[in-house]
């Protein structure tokens, strides 16, 4: 917990948001398709709360969680800028596994969508579900991000030098049976774990929730270089490119490419 509260210290978490606009207009998309009407909407693992000064826009009840302080700081003091702090109902510096200042079954729908890919431990992942089943009403929806073990496999292969230990194929292939990944380089992305495709639904089905969908939240947009992404923005056809990655996110085919993932489900 403590590599994890350091790195997003000093990381600039709602840059990173800014710099990769396809996969936030991406997951955007699909959290307001299903979340209900209005109600109480809580983001756990917020960060500096980019998807919940979204949420609160549109009417939501927010509620935001972070494990790190920094980042929780930042969201209150962007909802403040954004004239947007009379939506909030609650800023936490707490860990996505023990939702302590929560009460059971508050949320009409839920956002965990940065704190399961860096839970190595299956009883930690495992906590963290539990928790947000416990937090969220029947029936409530839930939107939870994992990351792809094939698409970090890629991502090794390509850059190996940045991705120490998986600069050799025995790195890799490692992280292909295990899922675990720990950076050799201080400084560098904290420890993670990566879902196999085919892991994601049963392991929140068995925590309680009924799936609703699996989809690409990057898509391909993520295979595509700022020199491309620019020639459909020179064509003026950046916002038709938003819309084919929106619709090519649910095709399966592209599920394995994508660096995270967007689970939808709903409460039983």
């Amino acid at each position: 917990m403590e590599q994890i509260i350091d790195y997003y210290s000093q990381f600039d978490e709602w840059g990173r948001l800014d710099r990769e606009p396809l996969e936030f207009a991406v997951n955007c998309h699909y959290i307001k398709q299903y979340l209900p009407d209005a109600g109480a909407v809580l983001d756990n693992g917020a960060g500096p709360g980019k998807y919940a000064m979204e949420l609160a826009k549109l009417g939501y009840r927010m509620t935001l969680t972070d494990l790190t302080p920094r980042l929780v700081d930042i969201a209150r003091l962007k909802a403040e800028e954004m004239q947007l702090s009379g939506q909030f109902d609650g800023f936490h510096a707490l860990n996505a596994t023990r939702l302590d200042d929560l009460k059971d079954e508050q949320f009409d729908a839920a956002l965990m969508l940065g704190p399961l890919y860096h839970l190595q431990r299956e009883e930690e992942r495992q906590a963290a579900v539990r928790e947000l089943y416990r937090v969220t009403k029947p029936g409530g929806v839930v939107f939870v991000a994992f990351q792809s073990r094939v698409r970090m496999a890629m991502t090794s292969l390509m850059h190996p030098a940045s991705w120490k230990p998986n600069d050799t194929i025995g790195g890799i292939e490692r992280l292909m049976e295990t899922g675990a990944f720990n950076h050799q380089d201080k400084g560098r992305f904290t420890g993670a774990y990566y879902f196999h495709i085919d892991e994601v639904k049963p392991f929140m089905e068995n925590g309680g929730f009924a799936t609703i969908d699996l989809i690409g939240s990057s898509s391909v947009g993520a295979l595509l270089t700022n020199e491309q992404k620019q020639y459909w923005i020179d064509r003026g056809e950046y916002d038709q490119l938003v819309q084919f990655l929106i619709t090519l996110a649910k095709d399966p085919a592209v599920l394995g490419t994508s660096y995270h993932l967007l689970y939808i489900g709903k409460k039983k």
